[in-house]
């Protein structure tokens, strides 16, 4: 993607999305009865399918990028049972399992030695997130494999990714998503400051927290 001089980096989108997730899930939580909470929260996961893909551009190494999100997922695994559902589950899968799944679907697709058909990869990577439970889903793997396909069309892409949100969740409180579209268009194509690791360690380290105040403030 062409850089420009203005509009939103890398660093100041994934601040947007850190945020809009941050909302969301004290929305899920504490406050599940104010819904405009949940609302401001649907702006997280395009944005981050969106700069998940450029990550996979942008990489040197596919392979170390799949094995930090899986490490993450993990990692994640038991703050994400313990603030979603109060305890360990194996019923549902945190998000960075999605966007693992996504990056070796595009890995698989990418490497020529692979005689799979993109799109029978892009089925079986929805049908292996729709079997996990992953967040998100089989529609969370969607995103990102357009994402990638149409990496070089900038308003197509986001077309289809309005188009993809509508038929697979209709319309509700999904259809907020919808408005991360123009955060997405003013990218510039620019890294911004490296926080890598400080974006992969907020995700567990907010659930855990979120689950500490449910223990301290309701006792549960």
């Amino acid at each position: 993607m062409t850089e420009k001089k203005y509009g939103l980096n890398g660093c100041a989108l994934k601040c947007i999305a850190m945020a809009s997730m941050l909302i969301d899930h004290i929305g899920a939580v504490l406050f599940p009865q104010y819904l405009i909470l949940r609302m401001i929260g649907r702006l997280a996961f395009p944005i981050y399918c969106f700069l998940l893909v450029e990550g996979v551009v942008h990489t040197k190494d596919i392979r170390k990028y799949e094995s930090r999100l899986l490490i993450f997922a993990v990692i994640s695994e038991i703050p994400f049972d313990l603030a979603f559902y109060g305890r360990i589950q194996w019923e549902n899968q945190n998000i960075f399992f999605t966007l693992f799944l996504g990056v070796t679907a595009i890995d698989l697709m990418r490497d020529n030695a692979n005689k799979l058909n993109k799109y029978l990869i892009l089925i079986l990577t929805v049908i292996a997130a729709e079997i996990l439970h992953t967040d998100y889903g089989g529609a969370g793997i969607v995103f990102i494999v357009c994402y990638y396909l149409l990496y070089q069309r900038k308003l197509l892409k986001q077309v289809m990714f309005l188009l993809e949100n509508l038929v697979l969740y209709g319309i509700g409180i999904q259809s907020y998503a919808s408005f991360a579209v123009f955060p997405m268009l003013l990218y510039n194509g620019r890294k911004g400051p490296s926080l890598k690791y400080f974006f992969y360690i907020f995700y567990p380290v907010h659930l855990l927290i979120l689950y500490l105040i449910i223990l301290t403030k309701y006792g549960k």
